[in-house]
């Protein structure tokens, strides 16, 4: 398959309710026609968690098509697009393919992948699957960031163009791996050489690779 949108989509932060308690989260997105997206995120569009999204580092969110088809199997439920709160709803273009530092032309804008997305409970609470977050963790299938390059309109039928590879082709794959499940120094050395790589994630792997190196 190749690299396409399956869904644009946009929303502001608004509270919801999740087991007679209330939270504030931008999650509940909807699909557009067409959007402006600025270096600071699509026009419209909102973050309510700043630790984990938004900011020009983190100013677009994608998420793998392929990857609803096998959530609605394990879980048996349907999914409607975007279940994730992501901007763009991806297809042919999955954490293991695409890498940290990449540049894609879709429509008008230019964007730069910049690191995995550290998901949060939201995208449990959202899809009333307690164990979401945690199959989303072990599996990588988390979903990642860009920052905008070139500002410009985005249709649902805009095309996606890979403009360059990163030479150092360290995937977003390798990074949640390495994240969430196996912090090497030699692996966490590997990604702190993107130097594209966003700043909040540089600074959370650098301070795990100073503490490994105090406990040696």
């Amino acid at each position: 398959m190749g690299m396409e949108i399956k869904s644009l989509n946009i929303g502001l932060p608004k509270i919801q309710n999740f087991q007679q308690r209330q939270y504030r989260t931008a999650i509940d997105k909807k699909p557009i026609q067409k959007g402006w997206l600025t270096k600071n995120g699509f026009v419209n569009d909102g973050v309510a968690n700043t630790d984990f999204h938004g900011g020009e580092d983190r100013a677009v969110c994608f998420y793998v098509f392929e990857h609803y088809k096998e959530w609605e199997k394990e879980f048996n439920r349907d999914l409607p697009l975007p279940s994730f709160g992501e901007n763009l709803t991806v297809a042919g273009m999955d954490e293991k393919s695409v890498c940290i530092g990449d540049i894609f032309q879709i429509g008008d804008s230019v964007v730069q992948i910049t690191q995995g997305r550290i998901p949060c409970a939201t995208i449990s609470q959202h899809n009333n699957v307690d164990v979401f977050l945690k199959r989303v963790i072990e599996t990588c299938k988390t979903g990642y960031f860009a920052r905008v390059l070139q500002e410009g309109m985005i249709t649902n039928e805009s095309k996606i163009i890979l403009l360059k590879r990163h030479p150092l082709k360290i995937s977003v794959h390798f990074t949640i791996d390495t994240f969430f499940h196996c912090m090497e120094e030699e692996r966490i050395e590997k990604i702190l050489q993107v130097k594209e790589l966003a700043n909040v994630m540089r600074n959370k792997l650098t301070k795990r690779l100073l503490k490994l190196k105090a406990n040696l």
